[in-house]
């Protein structure tokens, strides 16, 4: 799970800015956006740059909830 859509809308930001930012369609982000689709470890990194935040507030911990 990721938290790209809360980070995006604490930026005001819209998935169309990031889509273009990491050369990806609109369809990709909105599938990371909506958890349907996990990007690359590569692919959120580059989003964590763009963003300026850490790689880890990108993601949501499943440690504890097996």
């Amino acid at each position: 799970m990721n938290r790209i859509k809360e980070v995006l809308e604490e930026q005001g930001r819209s998935q169309k800015w990031l889509a273009n930012q990491i050369s990806k369609s609109y369809n990709m982000v909105n599938a990371y956006v909506q958890n349907r689709q996990q990007p690359r470890l590569e692919t959120l990194s580059e989003i964590a740059q763009i963003l300026d935040v850490d790689i880890k507030d990108l993601i949501i911990s499943t440690k504890g909830h097996e």
